[in-house]
């Protein structure tokens, strides 16, 4: 057994697990990074990276159909979905060496590719190692959930994990769950030219505030995608191209291939938890504020951590661990400030409180901006003008926008800056923007906040009057 005593031990090659591997090398702790699967973790090889490749694919095949409106013919794409997916895995090797083993080595990380199992408080055996370590740091992810329906154990289908196998474009691709992902794939294969239908138990997309959620619903059911909500799977069966789901309610759908999106379980499953004193809920390890689970010397960071499946939440988490683990400073984490995107077209988009949550905790006090897209002046040139900006105000800060339409995962970085700094409608107001783009809704935003205190206001109009009357 090879022994090894480290400062820092990283269980996870993720988004996650990496930055805080690198950070903490690179600031001169001593790091060991295990891995037993993928460098990158789901993110690059699984998720965000090829999702966004073949849903860029996807918006070029749709373009060609509609280019008439700017003067150019329509033209019906002719689809290569072998070379759709080499597209795919051309970015995620474009990406990969960003988060190879070599790359980390050269920080000083030492990396070991193998299983990593908690045989005491303080060690973890990986393979023929044994690792005992000042400080742990569990960023093992979370993978596809398989939900317990009837008969899928014993049908083909397939997962986020495993879409990217296929060579053939689904005749008619069946979508079990209503979510992001379930959405996203939805309206990226129906643009490449399958048929689609989702299958939801309650509403699609309905984490997100129902009137944000709509623009996208409408925007994909215009294209041709069926979405059968509060609609339960009941039982499915099928082999390979012909798959049937029966629903609560009596209605069979049938298609050529089966994608479950219900959601996902982190991954805990051999680690050893138990042996380290480390509890666990159903959504991951048990942390408090810190990230500190109920081992005081083992944190987790990302999926694992249950506070929420996103990449950036991960690298988040990352520089709060090595700012306690390796400085010993106090860290609390702010899940309001978190934003998280669903890159449909229209996009959605959304931080800190929607209207619904900012009414129940704050009341009357909720001013509620809104901004259309259709008088931006770049939305029109590009034909995008379907879209609504959602900010909710409370004393004159932010502390939630909803977006949907063109851009919205890039509009809402402006307001997660503001709710992570605390910043102030009028500083937003303050703000110049470059004309034209689609940004500049946001400033506008903030300047309708001001428009009845300005405009509407009698006192303002007075002070206006009165000093006209004394400047020279």
């Amino acid at each position: 057994m090879d022994r090894i005593k480290t400062d820092l031990l990283v269980i996870g090659a993720g988004s996650g697990g990496l930055s805080v591997a690198a950070g903490a090398a690179q600031m001169g702790a001593d790091v060991v990074l295990l891995e037993r699967h993928l460098m990158g973790g789901d993110c690059l090889n699984y998720g965000c990276v090829p999702s966004k490749a073949l849903i860029a694919a996807a918006h070029r095949a749709h373009d060609m159909t509609r280019a008439s409106a700017f003067g150019v013919a329509d033209v019906t794409p002719v689809v290569d979905y072998a070379a759709v997916q080499a597209h795919v895995a051309g970015a995620i090797a474009r990406i990969a060496p960003v988060d190879s083993q070599k790359r980390f080595e050269g920080f000083g990380v030492r990396v070991i590719r193998d299983s990593g199992t908690f045989v005491s408080p303080t060690e973890v055996e990986a393979g023929s190692h044994r690792i005992t370590a000042r400080r742990i740091v569990v960023a093992t992810g979370s993978s596809p959930f398989v939900p317990p329906i009837p008969g899928l154990a014993d049908t083909p289908f397939l997962t986020n994990e495993t879409l990217w196998d296929l060579r053939t474009l689904p005749e008619h691709l069946l979508v079990i769950g209503g979510g992001p992902i379930g959405m996203e794939m939805a309206q990226a294969h129906r643009r490449l030219g399958s048929r689609v239908t989702v299958i939801e138990a309650g509403k699609a997309l309905g984490r997100e505030d129902p009137e944000i959620a709509a623009f996208a619903l409408d925007a994909l059911r215009a294209e041709g995608v069926e979405i059968a909500e509060e609609t339960a799977a009941s039982h499915v069966r099928g082999r390979d191209g012909a798959i049937e789901v029966e629903t609560k309610g009596g209605t069979t759908y049938r298609g050529s291939h089966l994608l479950v999106a219900v959601g996902r379980a982190p991954n805990i499953d051999g680690l050893g938890l138990e042996v380290a004193g480390i509890e666990t809920t159903r959504a991951g390890i048990k942390v408090d504020a810190g990230l500190r689970s109920t081992n005081r010397r083992v944190y987790a960071v990302g999926d694992v951590a249950g506070q929420g499946q996103f990449t950036h939440l991960a690298g988040y988490h990352a520089g709060l661990v090595i700012r306690s683990a390796l400085f010993g400073l106090p860290v609390k984490t702010r899940p309001d400030i978190i934003p998280r995107a669903t890159y449909t077209r229209p996009e959605l988009a959304q931080v800190g409180l929607t209207e619904s949550e900012a009414r129940e905790i704050h009341g009357d006090k909720v001013e509620v901006v809104r901004q259309g897209w259709e008088h931006n002046d770049r939305a029109i040139a590009e034909r995008e003008t379907e879209g609504l900006l959602k900010i909710m105000v409370v004393k004159g800060r932010p502390v939630g926008a909803s977006i949907a339409g063109a851009q919205a995962g890039e509009l809402v970085n402006t307001w997660a800056l503001a709710l992570s700094a605390g910043l102030k409608m009028g500083q937003l107001a303050g703000m110049v923007s470059p004309y034209p783009t689609i940004g500049e809704l946001n400033k506008r935003a903030a300047g309708t906040y001001f428009s009845p205190r300005l405009f509407d206001n009698n006192t303002v109009k007075t002070v206006v009057r009165l000093v006209q009357r004394w400047l020279p």
